[in-house]
């Protein structure tokens, strides 16, 4: 029988048996088939197929992907020796044939061009075997998932963004006045397939800016007005009993909610109960939405942007710091400029609107998604990475004397995750195929704002979390060869 052998992750030298006739689904949930631990997995990440003559792995709509051999797939035959990903587990499938040879020695004589077929089943498992439990492969592995491969098509659409890039921008610039670096926040969020929270005073756009976009890249746009009263049904919809009009029979149908879209505002996401505020959860981090006992696929793309009032809290449920934790970016959105102010009041009183073009559609949005995950970081970017992410820890032994002395609580390792992946992002929005650090430096404040939490002695002197990052990135030297050893 074919097997799965893990060399990396929760279950690491753990062998499961793929029995012919029988699928598998993998997944974090305990209704899989095969539950793993593994927080970057998804409730039902992948399923293993049984086909004639092996096996086939099917991608189940998961939040991370599935890789075969570095290779994101949809749909892939397994040949012997595969190395599969499934979010940070990682199989190596042994195929039937090796493990057959004992039952068919009378067939195997007859093909073979060599004498002697006596010795020949005996070399096919020795070359087998030892590979499997070989401690080697695993620094490939991580080598292997971290070299991302763009294609040249992909290394062309990247060089074209820089065009597509400036026509974005004057088409928002037609309804949006100044706030550059807002909507180029919000973009790089979005094709990084991220989730952001926009925080600013009322009155600033925020909304008005949500929904360009949405016209900008061809984005179905929901808007959800969150009250205290809101209930989690009125985000993602209900089950309602109807009569089939063929059979007679009672029925429970589902009607969707607001959440079934492409880009999804949460307008004062702090203002309903965390019941409520929960329900985007799911949705976020799986790209799916459970209703009683069924789950509902969310049409790709899906990005959730929630706005929040950093004033007034009074009546308000303010975010836990882990779901803070899950919207990539923590976007402020401040004052205009005063030649700005003029021109919003001037413009916006005179009753004339242009309205923006569609620049690029929902499918070059989704496939500008897969290049950005494709673009490759080199290893000195994602040390440097580390070093600030870690410098953000006042337990770490590396941590500089502003972070001991005035945060609580650093950011955990998806922070690096976003950082690499905003600087991803970031470098696409330019035209680029490469990540610099100053692409990282560029990110760090909406992706380490929200993820800092600051003391005692920080509130006490006014020193905010951006306050620290901007220390932080001063401090972290850039990396080089003085820097880093290989």
């Amino acid at each position: 029988m074919a097997k799965l052998r893990c060399v990396e992750g929760a279950i690491k030298n753990k062998e499961i048996v793929l029995k012919t006739g029988k699928n598998q689904v993998f997944g974090r949930a305990s209704s899989a088939d095969v539950t793993i631990d593994d927080p970057l997995m998804s409730s039902a990440h992948a399923e293993f197929r049984s086909v004639e003559g092996g096996w086939t792995l099917q991608d189940l709509g998961s939040s991370n992907g599935t890789t075969v051999n570095g290779e994101t797939i949809g749909k892939h035959v397994l040949g012997d020796r595969d190395e599969v990903n499934l979010g940070d587990t990682v199989f190596l499938y042994l195929a039937e044939a090796p493990q057959a040879g004992p039952d068919k020695t009378k067939d195997k004589p007859a093909p073979a061009p060599v004498p002697g077929p006596a010795p020949a089943p005996e070399a096919k498992p020795e070359a087998v075997m030892p590979k499997a439990v070989d401690a080697k492969p695993k620094p490939d592995s991580i080598k292997r998932r971290r070299s991302a491969k763009s294609t040249p098509e992909d290394v062309q659409r990247v060089l074209a963004m820089t065009d597509k890039t400036g026509a974005i921008r004057n088409e928002v610039a037609k309804v949006i006045v100044g706030q550059l670096e807002v909507v180029d926040q919000v973009l790089m969020c979005l094709i990084a397939g991220g989730h952001g929270l926009l925080i600013g005073l009322p009155g600033m756009a925020k909304t008005l800016l949500v929904s360009t976009l949405a016209k900008v890249l061809d984005l179905e746009f929901r808007r959800i007005q969150f009250t205290p009263d809101l209930m989690p049904s009125d985000i993602t919809g209900t089950e309602v009993l109807n009569t089939n009009q063929a059979t007679g029979e009672k029925e429970f149908r589902f009607i969707r909610g607001p959440i079934f879209c492409n880009l999804l505002l949460a307008d004062e996401i702090n203002r309903t109960p965390p019941k409520t505020q929960a329900a985007l959860l799911e949705a976020m981090q799986e790209r799916s939405v459970t209703v009683g006992n069924m789950s509902h696929k969310l049409e790709p793309p899906f990005f959730a942007l929630a706005t929040q009032n950093p004033i007034e809290q009074e009546g308000t449920y303010p975010l836990p710091e882990a779901q803070l934790d899950r919207f990539m970016f923590n976007i402020w959105v401040d004052y205009p400029m005063k030649d700005e102010e003029h021109e919003i009041v001037g413009s916006t009183t005179s009753g004339e609107f242009e309205e923006p073009n569609c620049v690029l559609s929902r499918e070059e949005v989704i496939e500008l998604q897969r290049i950005v995950r494709h673009i490759p970081v080199s290893e000195h970017v994602i040390r440097y990475v580390i070093e600030l992410v870690r410098a953000t820890r006042p337990a770490c032994e590396e941590a500089p004397e502003v972070t001991k002395k005035y945060v609580s609580t650093g950011a955990g390792p998806r922070a690096g995750q976003y950082l690499v992946l905003a600087g991803k992002a970031r470098a696409a929005l330019d035209g680029r195929i490469h990540v610099s650090c100053g692409d990282i430096r560029g990110a760090a404040g909406p992706v380490l704002r929200h993820r800092i939490l600051t003391n005692f002695a920080a509130d006490s002197e006014g020193i905010g979390s951006m306050d620290i990052v901007n220390q932080l990135v001063k401090s972290v030297a850039e990396p080089d060869e003085n820097v880093y050893e290989a």
